[in-house]
C-alpha cells in the first residue's frame, strides 16, 4: 500500500476465496486497518452477500448490502486483490477494470489465479505477488509458520493471538526494507535486491527471518500478557 501510495483504510479489497486461507487474512487485514465495509468476499457463488439466505457465520461476518454478484463487478474499481482460491480464475479484463496502481496477490499454487505476465500485459501501475518462487514477491507460509511458533515456544505462550500475529506482519514489512545480504543473493543468483514493486517481502532464505520474526512475536506475547516465560 505504501509504495502504491494507498491508505489500508480507504483501500477496497476483493479477497476471492471464502476458506480457512480466505478469512483469517481478512481478519488480520481489518486488524492491521483495513475498514471492514470495504472489503468484498467472492466464493464460487459469487459476491458474500446478505440476500444469498443461509451461510456461515464466518461468512456472514463479512456480508454485504450490494448490488455486486460477480468476481467481475468486485474487481472494478477495487484497489486490492487478494486471490487464495483456484487457478485461471482471474482475467486480465478484470485487473485492467481496478483502480490506478492495484495490488494482486495470486496466491495460489502451483497455478495462480492470474499469471504475472497476463497482469503486467495490462497494468504497468500493478504489484503483483505469487506463490510461486519463480515469480518475484513469492507469499509463502514459511515466512510466518515457524517464526511464529518460535517466538512463541521461546515464552511459553498460553495462546497465539491477534498481537502477535501483527508484530509478525510489521517484522516481515520492516525486514523488506533492510539491505539484502550477499547470502541471500547468492542463494537466489541475484546481483542486486532492494524494497520495491519486485521485492515488497524477504526471501524465504533470509537467514535472519529467525530472529527477526521471532523477536518480534516473543515480545508481543510479553507485552500482551500470554507469555508464561522471559524472553
Amino acid at each position: 500500500m505504501e509504495l502504491q501510495d494507498k491508505k489500508i483504510a480507504d483501500a477496497r479489497i476483493v479477497c476471492l476465496g471464502a476458506g480457512a486461507a480466505g478469512i483469517a487474512s481478512m481478519n488480520l487485514l481489518v486488524s492491521l486497518g483495513a475498514t471492514k465495509s470495504n472489503i468484498v468476499l467472492v466464493d464460487r457463488n459469487g459476491v458474500v452477500h446478505y440476500g444469498r439466505g443461509e451461510m456461515p457465520q464466518y461468512k456472514r461476518d463479512f456480508a454485504l448490502q450490494t448490488e455486486m454478484r460477480t468476481l467481475a463487478d468486485a474487481m472494478k474499481d477495487a484497489d486490492v486483490l487478494i486471490g487464495v482460491s483456484g487457478p485461471d480464475l482471474v482475467t486480465p479484463q478484470m485487473v485492467k477494470s481496478m483502480a490506478p496502481r492495484p495490488i494482486v496477490f495470486a496466491l495460489s499454487n502451483p497455478d495462480p489465479e492470474i499469471l504475472p505476465a497476463d497482469a503486467h500485459a495490462v497494468r504497468k501501475d500493478l504489484i503483483m505477488a505469487t506463490g510461486r518462487t519463480d515469480f518475484p514477491n513469492q507469499v509463502n507460509n514459511v515466512l510466518g509458520f515457524p517464526f511464529i511458533f518460535r517466538g512463541a515456544l521461546d515464552v511459553h505462550a498460553s495462546c497465539i493471538n491477534e498481537p502477535m500475529k501483527v508484530a509478525a506482519v510489521k517484522a516481515l514489512s520492516e525486514l523488506a526494507r533492510k539491505p539484502v545480504p550477499d547470502k541471500v543473493l547468492k542463494a537466489y543468483k541475484l546481483k542486486k535486491l532492494s524494497f520495491g514493486p519486485q521485492y515488497i517481502i524477504p526471501k524465504p532464505f533470509d537467514p535472519r527471518l529467525k530472529k527477526v520474526v521471532s523477536g518480534a512475536v516473543a515480545q508481543a506475547a510479553i507485552d500482551s500478557g500470554v507469555a508464561r516465560k522471559k524472553m
